[in-house]
Parts: C-alpha cells; sequence; structure tokens
C-alpha cells in the first residue's frame, strides 16, 4: 500500500509539469527515492527542478531520460552513477520464491529488526525453497519427462519426508539438517520431521561436498536408507548453479540491489569493465588504529601507492578496528573517536589518494555497534565524522556489503568464519580434491547461497535481513576478512579470497576486477 502511495503521488509530481512516466522511468525514480534520505515530497522537487537541464524529445518519459535526469539530480554522468555502486545490506530488496507460479516475487512489506516468531519460520522456508528451486533445474535431478524409471535415466528422483512413511529402501530427500535436542539431530522439510543417524554418513562430490555443520540451517540434498530408523549413507550439498542459468531465471529482478540491469546495459558496462585495466581494490583486514606498528605499517602501504603511476580506485578497509572488543566493557569510545582522527589525517597527507581514491570501511565483528547480530550497520557517525571531514570520498559501510563495478558484483564480509565453520561440523568433507580448508569453506557458502550458514545459536541473524547473507545469484568476487592467513580460490567461476589479518601478519590484497585477479601481497 505504501509502495503504491508513493507511486501515485511520482505519477502525479511529474503530470502536474507535463510529464508521463513510463514504467521503466517509474521505477527509476522510485529508486532514487529509496537512496534518498528526504522526504519523497522534498526529493521530487529536486528531481523536477532539473527537468528543463536536459533535452526531452517527448512528454512520456523513457528509462534512458529518467536515468539522465536522476544524474542531472545527483550531480553525476550515467556512466560514472554505473562504475562503482556501494550497497547497504539494510537497502537489499527481498525476493521469495512461490513454488505454486514457480517464479520470484518481490516483498514489498518493510523489514524490521524486531520480527515476530513467523519471521523466523520464513528465514527457514525461504533458504530452502530457494536451494530447491535450484535443485530441481540440475539434470541430475530433474524428473525425465517420458522415462518413469530415474535409475534407468541417471536421475535421482527427490522425495518429500513425508512420503517416507511405511516405505523401505534407498530415497533421495532433501532439508534442513537441525539438532531439536541435545544429542540428537533431525531432518526438516516443509511436510515433516524426522530423526536421522549420521554415524555411517559420508561425503559424495568431492570437494562440492563442503562442511555440514551442527544445527538449524544446513541445507543437504542426501542418498538415505531407510529401515525404521533414518541411516544417512552419503550427504552433500546441492549442485552449484552455474550464474548465468540463475538469471535466466530471475531476468528483470535486482536480487544484488545495484539496480536491475538488461541485457544491452550488461554488455555496454562489460565493455567499460574490461576497458578499466589501470583500476585496482586494495583490501586491507584488522586495521587495528590503536596499535601503532600497524599504522606505521599502514603508512608504508599509502606510501608506496601514493608513488606509483596510477593510484588505485577503492581502498577497502575491514574492522577491526581496535586489538581489544569494544563490548560492554569497553568505555574508551573518546579515545577510538581520535583514532579514526589521526586514520583521516594520515590518508589526508597522501594528496593523491586522499583527492582520487575512494575509501570503504566496513566494521568488523567487534567493532561499536548493537549487536553481535549480522547483518552489521555502518559504524556510528559519532566515530567516523571527523574521519569523514579528512576524506570526502569515504562510505562506511555494513557488513556484509556489496560492491558493483560496472557489471561486476563483488561481496565483501568480515567475520572470523573458517574457524567457526570448522568447529561445528559434523560430518568431515572429502578429502580426494583438497585438504585446504578455506576451499572447503567457500564451496560450502556458495552451494548454500549464503555467506553464513552457522545455526542462529552460534551466530544470530536478523530474521527478516537473512536475505542481505544471500549468495544468490552467485557473485562474481567473494572478499572473506578473515584472521587466518590469506588465501586465493577461484571455484567454478568465484573468485574468492581472504586478504589475512593486517596487523598480525601484515598482509592484503590487491584486486583488479577488469581481469579478476587477485595479487596477495605483505610488508
Amino acid at each position: 500500500m505504501e509502495q503504491q502511495q508513493r507511486m501515485r503521488k511520482a505519477q502525479l509530481k511529474f503530470k502536474l509539469r507535463g510529464l508521463t512516466l513510463s514504467v521503466d522511468a517509474l521505477k527509476a525514480v522510485l529508486g532514487f527515492l529509496d537512496e534518498q534520505y528526504l522526504p519523497d515530497e522534498e526529493a521530487l522537487q529536486h528531481l523536477l527542478a532539473e527537468v528543463d537541464k536536459i533535452s526531452l524529445k517527448s512528454n512520456v518519459l523513457s528509462k534512458e531520460a529518467a536515468v539522465e535526469l536522476i544524474s542531472a539530480a545527483t550531480g553525476v554522468t550515467s556512466s560514472e552513477q554505473n562504475a562503482l555502486i556501494v550497497v547497504d545490506a539494510f537497502k537489499l530488496p527481498r525476493f521469495c520464491y512461490d513454488p505454486i507460479r514457480k517464479m520470484f516475487y518481490r516483498y514489498n512489506k518493510t523489514p524490521s529488526v524486531h520480527g515476530d516468531a513467523r519471521s523466523k519460520s520464513a528465514l527457514y522456508k525461504d533458504r530452502l525453497q530457494l536451494l530447491h528451486q535450484r535443485l530441481i533445474r540440475d539434470r541430475h535431478f530433474a524428473k525425465p519427462a517420458f522415462d518413469m524409471d530415474g535409475s534407468r535415466s541417471g536421475t535421482c528422483e527427490l522425495s518429500s519426508l513425508q512420503s517416507l512413511l511405511g516405505c523401505i529402501g534407498r530415497r533421495w530427500v532433501m532439508g534442513i539438517v537441525s539438532q531439536l535436542e541435545d544429542g540428537r539431530y533431525y531432518l526438516e522439510d516443509l511436510s515433516a520431521t524426522i530423526p536421522i543417524d549420521l554415524s555411517q554418513a559420508i561425503s559424495f562430490g568431492k570437494i562440492s561436498n563442503g562442511e555440514l555443520h551442527n544445527c538449524c540451517g544446513r541445507i543437504a540434498a542426501s542418498k538415505r536408507h531407510f529401515s525404521g530408523s533414518f541411516l544417512i549413507s552419503t550427504c552433500g550439498f546441492p549442485p552449484l548453479e552455474g550464474r548465468n542459468i540463475s538469471l535466466s531465471v530471475t531476468a528483470g529482478l535486482d536480487f544484488f540491489g545495484a539496480g536491475a540491469l538488461s541485457y544491452d546495459e550488461i554488455s555496454r558496462l562489460e565493455v567499460l569493465e574490461r576497458k578499466a585495466v589501470n583500476d585496482m581494490f586494495v583490501v586491507i583486514s584488522d586495521v587495528w588504529l590503536d596499535d601503532e606498528q600497524t599504522m606505521r605499517n599502514l603508512e608504508v602501504v599509502l606510501d608506496g601507492f601514493e608513488n606509483v603511476d596510477v593510484v588505485p580506485s577503492v581502498f577497502i578497509l575491514m574492522g577491526n578496528f581496535l586489538s581489544r572488543p569494544c563490548n560492554l566493557s569497553f568505555h574508551s569510545f573518546g579515545e577510538l573517536r581520535s583514532h579514526f582522527d589521526k586514520l583521516g589525517t594520515l590518508i589526508a597527507s597522501h594528496t593523491r589518494i586522499s583527492s582520487t581514491s575512494k575509501f570503504v570501511l566496513i566494521p568488523g565483528p567487534e567493532d561499536p555497534g548493537p549487536s553481535s547480530v549480522l547483518p552489521r550497520p555502518a559504524l556510528p557517525s559519532y566515530f567516523t565524522k571527523e574521519l569523514a571531514k579528512h576524506v570526502p570520498n569515504v562510505t562506511f559501510a555494513s557488513n556484509p556489503c556489496r560492491i558493483r563495478f560496472f557489471s561486476q558484483e563483488i561481496v565483501l564480509f568480515r567475520e572470523n568464519l573458517l574457524y567457526r565453520m570448522r568447529r561445528l561440523c559434523i560430518v568431515t568433507p572429502s578429502d580426494e580434491e583438497t585438504t585446504e580448508p578455506f576451499e572447503h569453506l567457500v564451496a560450502t557458502i556458495t552451494h548454500q547461497s549464503h555467506l553464513c550458514p552457522l545455526p542462529l545459536t552460534s551466530q544470530p541473524i536478523v530474521w527478516e535481513y537473512d536475505h542481505a547473507m544471500r549468495l544468490y545469484p552467485t557473485p562474481h568476487t567473494i572478499v572473506l576478512g578473515d584472521r587466518t592467513e590469506q588465501k586465493l580460490f577461484k571455484y567454478m567461476g568465484v573468485t574468492a579470497f581472504s586478504p589475512g589479518s593486517f596487523s598480525v601478519d601484515g598482509t592484503f590484497a590487491a584486486y583488479r576486477p577488469a581481469t579478476q585477479e587477485v595479487e596477495l601481497s605483505s610488508l
């Protein structure tokens, strides 16, 4: 209802100026209103004030004309507007899957951080349905049109848990592994909940099995043997779907949050992206502002990039920004504020970088914030406003956050995830292809289409913002800021890397989006 009122208001304002909004132009105007902190009335007046500054071919405003109008209102060109967009987790649109109509639809209700019990159940339902619709498109699980015997066609037909009652033999099922009581695991889907025995379970699919974890939220497509009790013989995650296949299903829907792009726009942006060979993203994690050695190392890094021919286009600084956690026992908030002021002074002293490069600051798990729940909002302005005075091109992002560089989608997440995932693993991943834990971690989150598939008891997530943690469609690049050593892994079209801990061992990473090359660096 609220969205319809905004649409009518926008149409009326433009109609009073003798203009009619096309459907695509209306979407662009509504997107502009979503990004503004001004009331809709003032934002529309500001937008309409720029009408006389652009040339219009018709009284019917096309999408291109609306984009040009918005560019004039925001003071940037269309190419600049599309070059680098930082997406806050709390502004990400939410999409749900309708299994009846077999399509995604936008959930228009404004999310709340204080969801009710239905929000928690919807979290698991949405996760399950997202992966289920992806799984049934896979050729190994797609039911043949004419051959009723799946064993002869090489397919594995999925069964619901409710259909297993009274049956014996092997079945393929999909569900959520949960621990509803101590020492006992259950498998759940939308039809039933049954106890399971994991004592003989082995992983299938080599690296694609990833890590199966303890408690709620783990999705598994598994081959089972049912004889009174549900004995699991093999288990794993749904096969990873190619990005292009996912985009063909979700065409026209803005899952990433940076604005939907047509195929023509994507092609045009890909050309510009390939030409941007000099653009570089420098990613530094664990920037302890209260540690003198860390600040000296940071100055060395900035000095080095200040003297290169082309300075990096983006510096991404991840928390934690203090060497000790900002918990209830922390009271030196004024000190932290002064540390950010010193960081701003350090950056401003490098004139080429401060005038040319953009800075993105992402909070860590122990930085100031409302709680340890995910997603985390941006650093409070009380601490960062002095830094913003020194560095005008700074963006204080949420954790996780997303960056679209022309057509490329990049997801950044700062969390000590590897240790926690290994600690909660209940089925040992296969080592046929690799024994590297980071590679198993990347396989897990990409197959689960979720950045943090841990039980809510171990890592709380705001129920109505769980969609901000999704990795669907699979992005081009995933940056996992972790306290472990730096790693790089390219997996099924996804470039994933960890820049390491700058304060611990002086490591960081440089990423070139034009070629998706990662340079793991250290002092």
